[in-house]
């Protein structure tokens, strides 16, 4: 019986019934009206119940998953109030005398395929956020009441479907669904979140034909390991039991020591585990898990969806925001990494023929330098603020896509000068601030010894590192396999960089993929990483098998590694090893 290889998007085992799932879409004809301002005030009422919908499932989001979630809903409902594509809709109506339905299909459409274009999959998951509040919208126009409840199903089941939205998430009863499996989606997506935030086992992307899932078959969810077995056989199912069993008290055990330190079994090495976030609502997962920080704090989305700058106090706010939430914790931000494949006209983006080796993050500073410089100030002073309030607060600034010793001393330059221009204001202004890079291009690692005597610490990208390392497009299906972090070559520049580092005494972090991964806490341990940062659920993990570790052990791990010429073999040497 079929096997899909998926992506793991939410932890945890599911054995049972499997349920197609397929949400009715609306669909809509293209034509033009002849009183446009009654189709507009139409549309302003199906906007309005629209609204009171999303606050409704907001308060069931914060019942059920928690505040942080329901923010998810909060922000479906600032869509429906977003000036540009207010007035996109107005144009088309008023102006253009197209009917509303298709009207919100191709405002919403437009902006959409705008977030799928990014590199990151952050951002792409985001597309279907706007896609479902269009749905919502469009279903509004229709005089339709909400979707009917999804809470009918006698037996709880595995949902599987194409795609699912945040809306279609958290209207499942928590009670009937044991899990959720999709053909395409990321991780990262919203639905995701509600997933993880639910405690459901949930496999995204494994790339399954809906029609060839039958109603009622037993399947195999793995949520760890990204597996989808319909129609398992007895000794697929008996092995699926135990690990069921056992994946459950582990998990208990973990997080019941999410809070306790990463210090290796013999008490010589201590490793700091913390989050990589992408907005002001991830920012509470980040303790809920045990976590000490945030190793990556993305900062795009103050930026996208507008058509200007985003001010200098609305990024104070949103910074502030977090820095409350984490208490003194250690937040390291990353500046602007908008890729010249985003077209942003108000920061001179344009169509690139290679936009990922484009214009794009600190290669930006030479002609829009201001970019830099609000982001400096406004970091500076919610820090500033929150210092002058609360008396703690552990900023870390950190520049991405550097591959030149130029571009680190001109943007501390204009930090310098953001700094002094905020001291003459009198404002408020924390003492100590750290300054690094982000190591994601095979140059930086190369001249790490020059970089650290110009830096605070390094965070490497490994995600990026390998794309640009093997020249390989981690995009491009046909490719993305030969996208390895365990290919030797990466694994060297990894070694290189933290060796750089420490000689100068200097801290390294790593904020890609690898750090989340279970396989390769001996590998990055043994090489003395100092930070690991990932998805918040996977903390308590992590934390948990550096704890079952000696430095020593990992060291001869690490070093034996470095030795391979294949990723595979390395791969394969990994899953030989156990914690000793």
């Amino acid at each position: 019986m079929p096997r899909y290889q998926g992506l793991p998007a939410s932890p945890g085992i599911a054995i049972g019934q499997v349920l197609p799932y397929r949400p009715q879409k609306i669909t809509f004809t293209e034509h033009r009206i002849a009183d446009p301002h009654a189709e507009w005030q139409r549309l302003q009422e199906a906007l309005h119940k629209a609204d009171t919908q999303l606050m409704a499932l907001q308060e069931r989001a914060r019942k059920i998953a928690g505040e942080e979630e329901a923010a998810i809903f909060e922000a479906h409902r600032l869509f429906l109030i977003d000036e540009e594509l207010l007035a996109r809709l107005r144009t088309l109506i008023l102006d253009e005398h197209l009917n509303a339905k298709a009207a919100v299909h191709h405002t919403f459409e437009q902006y959409a395929e705008a977030l799928l274009g990014l590199e990151e999959a952050y951002f792409q998951a985001r597309a279907q956020d706007l896609r479902d509040v269009a749905q919502r919208v469009m279903r509004c126009l229709e005089e339709d009441s909400d979707q009917d409840s999804l809470e009918t199903w006698k037996e709880a089941v595995i949902v599987v479907a194409e795609d699912l939205t945040p809306s279609d998430t958290i209207r499942f009863d928590r009670q009937k669904i044991l899990g959720i499996v999709t053909a395409r989606g990321g991780p990262t997506s919203h639905s995701a979140i509600l997933a993880r935030a639910m405690g459901v086992p949930a496999v995204v992307s494994a790339q399954f034909d809906l029609n060839d899932i039958r109603s009622g078959t037993l399947a195999i969810l793995n949520g760890n390991s990204g597996v989808f077995n319909v129609g398992p056989t007895l000794h697929e199912l008996e092995v699926a039991r135990k690990e069921k069993t056992e994946w459950e008290a582990r998990r208990q055990a973990e997080l019941k020591e999410a809070e306790l330190p990463a210090i290796t079994r013999d008490g010589a090495f201590r490793a700091e585990v913390v989050a990589n976030i992408g907005g002001v609502e991830d920012a509470e997962q980040v303790l809920q898990f045990g976590g000490e920080g945030v190793g990556l704090f993305r900062t795009e989305f103050l930026y996208l969806e507008r058509s200007t700058m985003p001010s200098i106090v609305e990024q104070v706010r949103a910074y502030r925001r977090v820095f409350e939430i984490l208490d003194g914790r250690p937040l390291v931000v990353r500046t602007l990494d908008i890729g010249g494949d985003k077209e942003v006209p108000y920061l001179g983006m344009e169509k690139e023929p290679n936009p990922f080796l484009g214009w794009r993050a600190i290669r930006m500073i030479r002609e829009r330098p201001d970019v830099l410089q609000n982001q400096f100030s406004a970091l500076l002073q919610a820090a500033g603020q929150v210092i002058a309030e609360a008396g703690k607060c552990d900023l870390r600034i950190m520049l991405p896509m550097v591959s030149s010793v130029a571009e680190v001393e001109r943007a501390r330059e204009i930090y310098e000068e953001a700094r002094a221009a905020l001291q003459a204001e009198g404002k408020p202004l924390p003492q100590q601030v750290q300054f690094g890079i982000m190591v994601e291009v095979p140059s930086a690692a190369l001249l790490a010894d020059h970089f650290a005597s110009r830096v605070d610490f390094f965070s490497i990208g490994t995600n990026d590192l390998t794309q640009y390392t093997l020249a390989v497009d981690r995009t491009n299906e046909r490719v993305s396999a030969l996208a390895s972090p365990y290919h030797p070559a990466v694994l060297r520049l990894i070694e290189m960089t933290i060796r750089a580092a420490h000689t100068q005494g200097k801290w390294v972090g790593l904020c890609g993929e690898l750090a989340g991964d279970p396989l390769a806490v001996p590998l990055l341990v043994g090489l003395h990483l100092d930070e690991f940062s990932m998805a918040p659920s996977s903390i308590p993990t992590i934390k948990q098998l550096i704890r079952q570790w000696t430095l020593s052990a990992c060291e001869e791990v690490a070093q034996r590694c470095l030795q391979f010429s294949l990723a595979a073999e390395v791969i394969e040497y990994l899953k030989s090893q156990t914690p000793r």
